[in-house]
């Protein structure tokens, strides 16, 4: 089941290292990829029991949950079917663009912010959306986020305080100049 508290957070796609329309063959050779690193015996062979450890432990389990989903070609239906409408049904306070948004550079990284109502914002930085598959990408004076179906898409940023959200739309036509930083 798909949850929708954050849209930030990672799918079985996410955990697994494959993009949404990857083969059965891209999906299980990550997987087995995966479980030969996160093994918890090859780990114990390597360091004694820390905090890393169970992190590590939790990892190889969410990558076992996400072949149990991601290897059946129903439950996988099932499950793109729900994320499809988390993403579409997810209720957002407004609809903001690429151009709606302040640009924070930092010089390693950039982030995107929208003021919320409460005073805090709205962010999200150019790590995390490549962990979602998208570029941001920063030419002169302007940054635009390319998606790589080329398609119109959107994220659902959280409030850093409040329970409100703001559904970012991803244009690869839009560009923000990079004037309005913060």
């Amino acid at each position: 089941m798909i949850s929708a508290e954050s849209m930030i957070q990672e799918t079985h796609y996410d955990i697994l290292s494959v993009r949404e329309a990857a083969s059965y063959e891209e999906i299980r050779t990550s997987y087995r990829s995966a479980i030969l690193n996160l093994h918890p015996d090859k780990l114990q062979k390597i360091s004694e029991t820390s905090d890393a450890d169970n992190e590590v432990g939790d990892r190889f389990l969410k990558a076992q949950k996400a072949w149990e989903v991601l290897g059946n070609a129903r439950s996988r239906a099932v499950y793109d079917s729900e994320l499809r409408a988390s993403r579409e049904d997810l209720l957002a306070a407004e609809d903001v663009s690429l151009e709606d948004m302040m640009i924070e550079d930092n010089g390693e990284v950039l982030e995107l912010v929208y003021q919320c109502r409460c005073a805090d914002y709205f962010s999200v930085d150019s790590l995390e959306l490549g962990k979602m598959g998208y570029t941001l990408l920063k030419d002169g004076n302007t940054i635009s986020i390319q998606n790589p179906d080329a398609l119109p898409a959107s994220i659902v940023l959280p409030c850093g305080s409040c329970s409100l959200q703001v559904r970012l739309s991803i244009n690869a036509d839009i560009k923000a100049p990079l004037d309005n930083q913060l």
